[in-house]
């Protein structure tokens, strides 16, 4: 398998910010779950438990249909537009990028041998903010960071593989000639229904114990091979390229 496009997630893939995000929306979606008469309430921990990967409309959804109730089309645009404000507030504040993911990406970047592009489910608003405030928005060429909650004629969110399949056909690249990065379980599955192989990268959980755990429910759900930390990555890479991952996944 020739590989010639590299697909990046972005939170907690690159950038360190799902922490920061959840905590930002907490309090905003507590008080959506109070104007609709939700006695349940959130911390950004617990967000992250039952949302992670998914961007605020798609948690939004979830809500809803969990407990049963509807925000009107106009209100939720305004609630997102609101989410995504105090986010960029946050990152633009304390961001920090995953730990060897920018030593990576100056490799990349100076072998010219692979596009690179970021695909997230978070806003593209927020995405750049991510890589702008960590220095690493200098390897992607601007009209190659995509959102599934801004780039798609209908936002959505991953696990849906529409941004995986839209960003193929922007960079004109099949999925077999791409691999994409991905810490999260609607973030593995959305590139998997893309076709896309998928480096499960699992360093931005807390623990031993939850990134063994991590590693076996992405492996599971189709990764490829899993990344412990990022100095792993061209091993990852060429075991994709060589067809040899279950040789590096028989150690889990």
């Amino acid at each position: 398998m020739q590989i010639t496009e590299i697909f990046f997630d972005c939170d907690n893939t690159l950038v360190l910010s799902e922490e920061l995000a959840f905590e930002a929306c907490a309090d905003l979606a507590n008080e959506i779950l109070e104007a609709n008469y939700i006695s349940e309430r959130y911390t950004g921990s617990q967000l992250i438990i039952d949302f992670v990967g998914q961007n605020f409309r798609g948690m939004m959804m979830s809500l809803q249909q969990k407990f049963g109730f509807e925000i009107p089309a106009d209100k939720l645009e305004e609630y997102v537009t609101k989410e995504e404000d105090k986010v960029i507030a946050k990152l633009e504040a304390k961001a920090k990028p995953c730990e060897g993911a920018s030593e990576e990406l100056e490799k990349l970047f100076a072998s010219k041998k692979y596009g690179l592009a970021v695909v997230s489910s978070s806003a593209l608003r927020r995405v750049r903010a991510s890589i702008e405030k960590v220095d690493q928005a200098k390897y992607f060429d601007h009209d190659k960071v995509f959102s599934a909650a801004s780039s798609l004629p209908k936002p959505t969110s991953k696990p849906d593989p529409a941004i995986y399949l839209y960003a193929l056909e922007k960079v004109g690249k099949t999925a077999a000639e791409t691999v994409t990065i991905e810490d999260s379980k609607s973030g593995a599955l959305s590139a998997v229904r893309a076709g896309i192989p998928v480096i499960a990268y699992v360093g931005s959980y807390v623990g031993e114990e939850m990134q063994k755990k991590m590693a076996q429910v992405l492996t599971e759900l189709g990764a490829k091979v899993v990344m412990w930390h990022w100095s792993e990555f061209e091993d990852c890479l060429r075991a994709i390229e060589n067809g040899t991952t279950a040789e590096v996944n028989s150690s889990l």
